[in-house]
């Protein structure tokens, strides 16, 4: 028995109650979901931010309540600290996993997106760990240095409380958050303001259907790069695409046929502006950039299949974004 998929509040607590009566105190399991169901949005957006994934995060978080349900909670002083603790512990594990099974990974890969525009609480305490740009440089972080960044960055918790989730002293903890936290400034461009991320992602939607290479160059910076994660599931590029006039080239090459037929909505993915392609009402890709003072940095097509259950279509078009 589970509860229910997705970040918020169980739609069926009274039901698993009533299923797991025989089996303990229908009261205490009743108090048991309404604690979970209270801090599993912060479970999720722990291990979304650990993984990269919300299909994996969702299946941590449900190992997460089945840990939960069948632990002896009066031995348990916090519960909100022992659902944090065990969520990152399961994560720690399964981002090592994970390394591994991208080593393997066709093509370039790329974070799954979430959809923020309707679930604001992945964002709504702190943003921090979110972005694109940030889960790509995670990427290069042991698993547990990235826990402790994200505890500490995305979540705020004290240093000595995360030096007991992650088993070092604070010491240890406080130097593992500085360097991914240096890292992170140092390998990653100061971003523009979400406006103008919002009016450079649609200058490029209106450039790339065009095909006008002229336009594509001069919303680049020297070395943008062009990521595109079919994961071997769709026709994409197995290799990045470097450089402005490379970058400008390649999409202009595939503009015709590309674009043929292709819808374009706007949703808030990550936490910034993405926009949503489809043919015959279906999602077949989310499109995003990452930028600087220099222009576009990165251009990121997410297209594997598998990674686009978390979006949907119908969102309105932010204003900057209106006429695209």
């Amino acid at each position: 028995m589970g509860l229910p998929m997705g970040c918020g509040t169980p739609a069926s607590q009274g039901a698993m109650v009533v299923a797991d009566a025989e089996s303990g105190d229908p009261e205490d399991l009743e108090e048991a979901v309404a604690v979970f169901a209270d801090v599993r949005p912060r479970l999720f957006g722990i291990a979304y931010r650990m993984l990269g994934s919300a299909a994996e995060a969702e299946d941590l978080v449900q190992d997460v309540w089945l840990r939960w349900q069948g632990y002896d909670r009066a031995t348990v002083d916090s519960p909100a600290g022992f659902l944090a603790t065990t969520t990152t512990r399961l994560a720690i594990n399964a981002a090592q996993s994970a390394r591994v099974r991208r080593e393997t990974y066709i093509g370039p890969w790329l974070p799954e997106p979430v959809d923020t525009g309707a679930d604001p609480y992945l964002g709504a305490e702190r943003g921090e760990a979110l972005e694109f740009a940030v889960l790509l440089l995670l990427e290069r972080l042991s698993p547990t240095e990235r826990a402790a960044y994200v505890l500490r960055e995305a979540f705020d918790y004290p240093y000595r409380q995360i030096a007991d989730i992650v088993r070092l002293n604070e010491a240890a903890v406080r130097q593992l958050v500085s360097r991914a936290r240096k890292r992170v400034l140092v390998e990653r461009r100061t971003p523009v303001t979400a406006a103008e991320q919002r009016r450079l992602l649609t200058a490029f939607v209106a450039a790339a259907r065009s095909g006008d290479l002229t336009a594509l160059e001069e919303l680049f910076a020297a070395d943008v790069t062009s990521y595109s994660d079919g994961g071997g599931a769709v026709r994409a590029s197995r290799f990045p695409v470097v450089g402005a006039s490379r970058v400008a080239k390649y999409v202009k090459a595939f503009a015709d046929h590309f674009w043929a037929g292709v819808d374009v909505a706007w949703a808030s993915t990550n936490g910034q502006t993405s926009a949503l392609l489809s043919r015959d009402g279906q999602v077949f890709a989310v499109l995003a950039v990452n930028a600087s003072e220099q222009g576009i940095d990165q251009v990121l097509w997410m297209m594997n299949p598998a990674k686009l259950t978390a979006v949907s279509t119908g969102r309105d078009p932010p204003q900057a974004a209106q006429g695209a």
